[in-house]
C-alpha cells in the first residue's frame, strides 16, 4: 500500500497545459467583462441559466483535457476537487447576498463588483495553494493538521444553527475597514471611487468588493485543505479551485433567491468535509478509496441533500 507522506506531492504538468488553461481563463474573463456584460443592466435568468451551463460545460470539458494527458486516475480527482469546491461556494452565494442586501446594491450594478471579486480570489487562491503545497512539501504532517481542521468544520457545521443575520454594518468588519477608509453610503453608478471636496471616498460597491475578498480568503481556509486531501497534485488543485470560481457569478445570479430553500445542503456539505478529513486515515484500516469512489460518494451525498430539500422543503411560518 502505498503511503500518502512518501509519495511525490504532485506530478508536474508540462508547461503548456498551464498555458492552455491560463489562455483560457483570461478569454473567459474577456468576453465576461468586454463582451457579455459591457453595460450595467440586470441580469435576466435566460442568460444567468445559460451562463451557468456555459461555465460548468467548459469545466467539465477541461476535464476531459485533464483525463487525455494525465489519466483517467487525476482526471476523476479534478471532477471530485471541482464538485467539492462548486458546492462549498454555496455558502458563499448566502453571504454575498446578506452583502449586497444590507449595502442596498441594485442587481445591475452586482456582477461588476463579483466581477473584480473573482479576479482577486484567482490571484489569492494561487498564493494560498502556492502556501499549502509549500508546507506539504517541507512538512507532510500538515496533512494530518489539515485533516483535524476539516473534522471540526464539517461537525461545527452540522451543529449550527442558524441565527437572523444582522446588518454588514453592525459588523466588526465593517467598523474597522470604516477606520481606514471614507465611505459614502450612496451608489454612484458603477464607479468603486468618488472625490468629493478635495476628499477621495470608496462607494458601496467598493466597500462590498473588500468585504468579498475578505470572505473568500476566509471560505479558502476551508476549501483549500479539502482539496489538498483529495489530491497533492497543484495543477488539479489549482485549476478545480478556479473552474469553481469563474462560474461563482452566474451561479449567484441564478441561486441567490433560492439558496436557503435548499435545507438539507448544510448538512450534506458538513458531510463530505468529515468524509474527506477522514480518508486520510482509511488506509490505516485497510480501506482504499480510488479518485472514482470519491467522485461517486461525494456527488451521492450532494445529490442527496439538494433532492431531500426538494421533497422536503423548508416549512414557511
Amino acid at each position: 500500500m502505498e503511503n500518502l507522506f512518501t509519495a511525490p506531492h504532485f506530478v508536474l504538468s508540462a508547461p503548456w497545459m498551464w498555458t492552455s488553461f491560463g489562455v483560457i481563463v483570461l478569454v473567459l474573463l474577456y468576453l465576461d467583462l468586454f463582451v457579455f456584460h459591457r453595460h450595467a443592466e440586470e441580469p435576466k435568468l435566460s442568460g444567468t441559466l445559460a451562463a451557468c451551463i456555459f461555465y460548468i460545460a467548459i469545466a467539465l470539458l477541461f476535464g476531459i483535457f485533464v483525463i487525455y494527458e494525465r489519466g483517467m486516475e487525476t482526471g476523476m480527482l479534478y471532477y471530485t476537487g471541482f464538485l467539492v469546491e462548486k458546492s462549498l461556494s454555496l455558502d458563499n452565494i448566502f453571504i454575498i447576498s446578506v452583502i449586497f442586501s444590507s449595502l442596498k446594491i441594485e442587481r445591475k450594478y452586482q456582477h461588476r463588483v463579483l466581477f473584480w471579486g473573482i479576479l482577486g480570489a484567482i490571484v489569492m487562491r494561487g498564493i494560498l495553494i502556492g502556501v499549502g503545497d509549500a508546507l506539504i512539501v517541507n512538512f507532510h504532517w500538515v496533512l494530518y493538521i489539515f485533516s483535524a481542521f476539516l473534522i471540526y468544520t464539517g461537525i461545527k457545521m452540522a451543529v449550527h444553527k442558524e441565527s437572523e443575520e444582522s446588518s454588514i454594518q453592525d459588523s466588526r468588519l465593517y467598523k474597522v475597514l470604516s477606520k481606514y477608509f471614507h465611505v459614502t453610503k450612496e451608489i454612484r453608478g458603477e464607479h468603486f471611487f468618488v472625490k468629493e471636496n478635495g476628499r477621495h471616498y470608496i462607494t458601496p460597491l467598493f466597500f462590498a468588493l473588500m468585504i468579498i475578498e475578505t470572505m473568500d480568503v476566509i471560505f479558502a481556509l476551508d476549501s483549500i485543505p479539502a482539496i489538498f486531501l483529495i489530491t497533492q497534485d497543484v495543477f488539479v488543485v489549482y485549476t478545480s479551485n478556479i473552474f469553481a470560481i469563474l462560474g461563482l457569478r452566474a451561479l449567484y445570479f441564478l441561486l441567490a433567491a433560492a439558496v436557503n430553500s435548499f435545507r438539507y445542503l448544510k448538512p450534506a456539505l458538513s458531510i463530505i468535509l468529515i468524509f474527506i478529513g477522514c480518508k486520510i486515515f482509511l488506509p490505516y484500516i485497510g480501506i482504499k478509496l480510488e479518485a472514482s469512489h470519491s467522485l461517486i460518494i461525494t456527488f451521492t451525498i450532494i445529490a442527496a441533500g439538494i433532492i431531500l430539500s426538494l421533497v422536503k422543503p423548508q416549512k414557511t411560518a
